[in-house]
């Protein structure tokens, strides 16, 4: 049973797998400090200093001068200002990671453009014995054949 998991362990996808994680929970350090200390202050500084933390509704109705104040009384509440400052870190950093990912599939491409101009066409095949020749060859090699083209 050891060997087994071993092997399974030891397999390239799981290693693979492993380096990713890794390696994802670095970039989520990035992304996570260029949404909160270079994208929020300047929405901040849009919506006019709006903090949506602090927007709650208690559902016991009472009214509370804060949200620490209300958690404070044990009154359940209702963080609806947390949720929609959840959902626009998450918005903020699906547009950074598409953004990083566009820019990265577009220098991929353009690489495999480049990649395939270098590997152009230079053999074509004789239409008698079928093998490959020189693109500028007026002779087959192998057969000895006049080409046309």
């Amino acid at each position: 049973m050891l060997a087994e998991f071993k092997t399974f362990v030891l397999r390239g996808n799981v290693l693979d797998l492993a380096v990713g994680v890794i390696i994802g929970g670095a970039f989520q350090k990035i992304v996570n400090s260029l949404v909160n200390d270079m994208i929020m202050p300047v929405i901040t500084l849009i919506t006019g200093g709006v903090d949506f933390t602090s927007h709650f509704l208690a559902l016991d109705g009472g009214q509370y001068a804060d949200l620490a104040a209300a958690q404070a009384a044990g009154a359940p509440v209702l963080c609806y200002g947390a949720f929609i400052t959840q959902v626009i870190n998450f918005l903020l950093m699906a547009a950074v990671i598409f953004a990083l990912v566009k820019g990265m599939n577009t220098l991929a491409a353009r690489t495999l453009k480049r990649k395939e101009k270098e590997a152009a066409v230079t053999q074509k095949t004789c239409p008698y014995c079928l093998s490959k020749i020189p693109l500028k060859a007026t002779r087959c090699p192998c057969c000895t054949s006049h080409l046309e083209e």
